[in-house]
């Protein structure tokens, strides 16, 4: 063979071997590609309005892009006034009932009734006692009277979700503290968390313990700061592992303060630290983990959506929560859904921590909320 029929032998070879390259990188990228509507299901979104109809902006993100899930609240924080999803239990049922109708998958429907101020069914019952405002709390039999009552009252008004009970420890140290907060003890966190739970669980609705691995008492939401590095230890685990221990728990809430302990440089809610080492790998929880809202100033105010994304996914959050509280951004789904696509075209997230956490959100639903969905479709 001559040299020159040498060089186009090569060269065939050479072209041969680089179109099969591509074409296997190809065959790959579709293999792991997700769609818009897979990614949605890792998003819940925060909206404004009482009701809804087929044109409003939450249903265009139910129906185009498949989010999973809504959060309500009472309280407008940009508008400073109530009754921006709740009104009465009337209209509050026919809201949920048509958020799931509008569905293609069960979607979660979440409030945060944990005994803060903002909690939002006690602008429904504003007679029902308020176990969490008081220095001291009651005792378990009055614990159990009004857990039960907020349960019940769960299923009459179409909710699936309560992102309750608080676990941080109260540890006082300054005269503010936050409504919601069980005790400085972890001890008693535990015994109440439990009479709790076990009213929401004989409701057979999924309740978020919240928040890992802890925010300080006098934290406020409309904070942009928050550093519980001074005052955190393992206490603040206690509840946690003795929960996991002693029954299912499906699903945890992230705190965005920053603990040292743990991670000197992200927030919790932005640490594989915190979350895939601390929390799923070393207590071992395999459930699904919601971050915080991450719409907070404590997030808005440091970080653009493409860093919330990459270091939320990445650390191990399984949905992402979007508020729309504390800022208002009716395209926010749209958005958040292009730039994980975005990171994902990019490597900077990679596909299996999307898998997994499709995965988790797929069985936390199949076993709690399209039951729930059901009763109401």
């Amino acid at each position: 063979m001559n040299k020159r029929s040498l060089l186009i032998s090569g060269f065939i070879a050479l072209t041969f071997i680089i179109t099969n390259s591509c074409t296997e990188a190809t065959k790959e990228k579709k293999e792991t590609a997700f769609t818009d509507k897979q990614l949605g299901q890792m998003l819940v979104i925060g909206f404004k309005g009482s009701s809804i109809h087929a044109e409003s902006p939450i249903v265009q993100d139910i129906k185009q892009r498949n989010i999973g899930g809504m959060i309500l609240y009472n309280y407008d924080h940009l508008g400073d006034s109530i009754g921006r999803n709740i009104e009465s239990p009337d209209q509050l049922l026919k809201l949920n009932s048509a958020l799931v109708g509008y569905s293609m998958n069960p979607p979660i429907i979440a409030i945060g009734q944990d005994g803060s101020k903002e909690s939002p069914l006690y602008n429904l019952y504003p007679d029902w006692k308020r176990i969490f405002s008081n220095p001291i709390l009651p005792d378990s039999l009055e614990i159990v009277e009004i857990a039960r009552k907020f349960a019940q009252e769960f299923m009459v008004l179409g909710l699936n979700t309560n992102l309750h009970p608080r676990l941080d420890l109260n540890i006082k140290t300054t005269n503010a503290s936050s409504p919601g907060l069980i005790s400085s003890d972890p001890q008693k966190v535990v015994s109440t968390s439990k009479i709790i739970l076990d009213e929401y669980d004989t409701e057979k609705l999924l309740s978020v313990p919240k928040y890992f691995p802890g925010y300080t008492p006098d934290y406020d939401q409309a904070d942009s700061v928050n550093d519980i590095t001074a005052i955190w230890s393992d206490d603040f685990l206690i509840p946690y592992k003795e929960l996991f221990q002693s029954r299912t728990i499906r699903a945890i809430q992230t705190s965005h303060s920053l603990n040292g302990n743990i991670d000197p440089e992200w927030p919790g809610t932005f640490s594989s630290h915190t979350i895939n080492e601390l929390l799923r790998d070393s207590l071992g929880f395999g459930g699904v983990v919601f971050s915080d809202d991450l719409q907070k100033p404590i997030i808005s105010t440091h970080y653009n959506l493409e860093t919330v994304i990459e270091r939320s996914i990445n650390a191990g959050v399984d949905i992402l929560v979007f508020g729309n509280n504390f800022e208002y951004d009716e395209d926010i789904a749209k958005k958040a859904i292009a730039t994980m696509q975005k990171l994902l075209d990019e490597g900077k997230i990679k596909p299996e921590m999307i898998e997994a956490a499709l995965a988790r959100v797929d069985k936390l639903k199949q076993d709690v909320i399209a039951e729930l969905c059901t009763c109401l479709n």
